[in-house]
């Protein structure tokens, strides 16, 4: 009996799991990147890494740039800026 409550005690809902994640999908990742947005930020990482190749910025400087360009890249794909979130800003289209 102990092992079995210890069970139900540790082990969570299936369905209070699906209804917590469909609630961070809903508020957390809308997506509140518009395509100029997006575009921009891809344009500037591109940039960055082509910078990098061709030995213009080394160091510290390049190690920042390399990893600003994987995040600009990354929210790029999935259309959510987590910086946009505490501010409730949005440069997605209105429909």
């Amino acid at each position: 009996f102990y092992k079995n409550a210890l069970y139900v005690t540790f082990v969570p809902n299936h369905e209070l799991i699906a209804v917590y994640l469909c609630i961070i999908k809903q508020k957390i990742m809308k997506k509140n990147m518009g395509n100029l947005d997006r575009m921009l930020r891809i344009m500037v990482a591109l940039t960055i890494i082509a910078l990098y190749f061709t030995h213009i910025i080394s160091g510290i400087v390049a190690s920042v740039g390399l990893v600003l360009s994987g995040v600009f890249i990354l929210t790029s794909f999935i259309g959510v800026c987590p910086l946009y979130l505490p501010f409730g800003i949005s440069t997605e289209e209105k429909k």
